[in-house]
C-alpha cells in the first residue's frame, strides 16, 4: 500500500509536503504526560489484578480476572507502542517523510492503532458473554470457562483483531499520516477499498459495543431479581454484583469514548464527503482516553469497597428488587 506515484509514497499522497511539527512543543509535553499517566496506571491496576487473581478461589471470578488482566496488557501496549512514536514526532520536530520516507513506519502505526483499537472492544464483548452464560445459564458453563479456554478465547480476539489490522497490507484500505504529521491511521477517503476498510473497523467496534449493552443489561437484569433470594450465598453474590458493576463501567467508557470515531468513520465514507482532520484528531483523542480510564475501574471497583453494599437496609434491596420483578403492579401513569 505504500507504492505511491513514484516519487511520494502512498501513505503521503495528498499532503505531499507534509506536516510542520517544529512549533508543537506544548503537544508533546501533553503527549508525553498523556501516555505518561496511562502507563502508569494500567501498571497499577496489573498488579492489583495480580493480587486478586491470587487471593481468589472461585472460577468465574478467576476468568473474569484473567479477563480483566487481557485488557490491561492490550491497554498498556497500544499507549506504549503509539505514545512513544507520538512524543518522538512531537518534540523532534521532524516530518515523517523524512524519517520514514517508505511508510513502514506509518504502516506499523496504523496496525497498531486498529489492531490496540479493536482488542479492547472485542475483549469487552467476550466478558459480556462471559458474565451472560455464568448469570443466566449457571448450570451450562459449570466446566465451560476454565482459565485455559479463557486464554483461547484471548487468543481467538487477539488473531481476529490482528487480522483485520493487516488487511491494508493485502490491498483493503491504506494507512495515512494524520494531522499534526505525528501520527498514522485508516485513510478515511470515498475509495472503493478504503471505505469498505473503514466500514470493517466501523462496524466490529459498533457491534462489540452493541453485543455487550444487550447482554450486561439482560445480566443485570437477572441479578437484580435473585440477589436478594433467600438461598443464595452471600460471598458468591457480593462477587457477581463487583464483576458486573466493573463490567457495566466498562462497557460505559468505551461507548463515550469510542462512539463518536466509529460513528464519524461511518458516516464520512457512507456519505462520500471529506473527513475534517481536526474532527478525526478530536475523536481520537476521546477514544485513547478509554485507555486511561479503564484501568481505574479495576483499581477502585474491588470487592472491599463493593462490600458495603452489605450495609444498606435489606428490606429495601427486597422491596426494589419485588419492584422490578413485578413490573405488573407498578402503579400506571395518568
Amino acid at each position: 500500500p505504500c507504492g505511491g506515484n513514484g516519487s511520494v509514497a502512498f501513505c503521503f499522497s495528498g499532503n505531499q509536503s507534509g506536516f510542520n511539527n517544529t512549533h508543537a512543543v506544548a503537544s508533546a509535553y501533553f503527549s508525553a504526560i498523556f501516555s505518561v499517566l496511562g502507563l502508569g496506571s494500567n501498571l497499577f491496576a496489573f498488579v492489583v489484578l495480580v493480587n486478586a487473581f491470587r487471593r481468589t478461589h472461585s472460577r468465574s471470578r478467576s476468568s473474569f480476572l484473567l479477563f480483566l488482566g487481557a485488557l490491561v496488557v492490550t491497554d498498556f501496549m497500544g499507549l506504549l507502542f503509539t505514545g512513544s512514536i507520538v512524543v518522538f514526532f512531537r518534540s523532534s520536530g521532524l516530518r515523517w517523510m523524512d524519517l520514514d520516507p517508505g511508510c513502514h513506519l506509518c504502516n506499523f502505526m496504523g496496525m497498531t492503532m486498529i489492531f490496540y483499537g479493536l482488542s479492547p472492544l472485542l475483549l469487552g464483548t467476550a466478558m459480556a458473554v462471559e458474565r451472560f452464560v455464568g448469570i443466566n445459564r449457571p448450570f451450562a458453563r459449570s466446566t465451560a470457562m476454565s482459565r485455559s479456554r479463557v486464554c483461547w478465547v484471548v487468543v481467538g480476539i487477539v488473531a481476529m483483531a490482528g487480522c483485520i489490522s493487516l488487511l491494508p497490507l493485502l490491498g483493503l484500505g491504506s494507512y495515512h499520516i494524520q494531522n499534526p504529521g505525528s501520527w498514522c491511521f485508516l485513510n478515511i477517503r470515498p475509495e472503493p477499498l478504503d471505505v469498505v476498510f473503514c466500514l470493517v473497523f466501523s462496524l466490529v467496534g459498533l457491534l462489540s459495543l452493541a453485543t455487550s449493552f444487550v447482554l450486561n443489561t439482560t445480566s443485570v437484569v437477572t441479578l437484580l431479581r435473585v440477589c436478594c433470594s433467600q438461598d443464595s450465598v452471600q460471598r458468591k453474590r457480593d462477587y457477581e454484583v463487583e464483576m458486573m458493576v466493573q463490567l457495566i463501567f466498562i462497557m460505559l467508557i468505551a461507548t463515550i469514548c469510542w462512539c463518536p470515531l466509529l460513528i464519524y468513520i461511518m458516516k464520512t465514507v457512507l456519505s462520500a464527503s471529506p473527513a475534517d482532520p481536526l474532527c478525526v484528531l478530536f475523536y481520537l483523542r476521546m477514544a485513547s482516553f478509554n485507555q486511561i480510564c479503564d484501568p481505574w475501574i479495576y483499581i477502585i471497583f474491588q470487592a472491599p469497597i463493593l462490600r458495603r453494599v452489605d450495609t444498606v437496609n435489606p428490606s429495601l434491596i427486597q422491596a426494589l428488587i419485588w419492584t422490578v420483578a413485578n413490573p405488573s403492579m407498578h402503579p400506571q401513569c395518568i
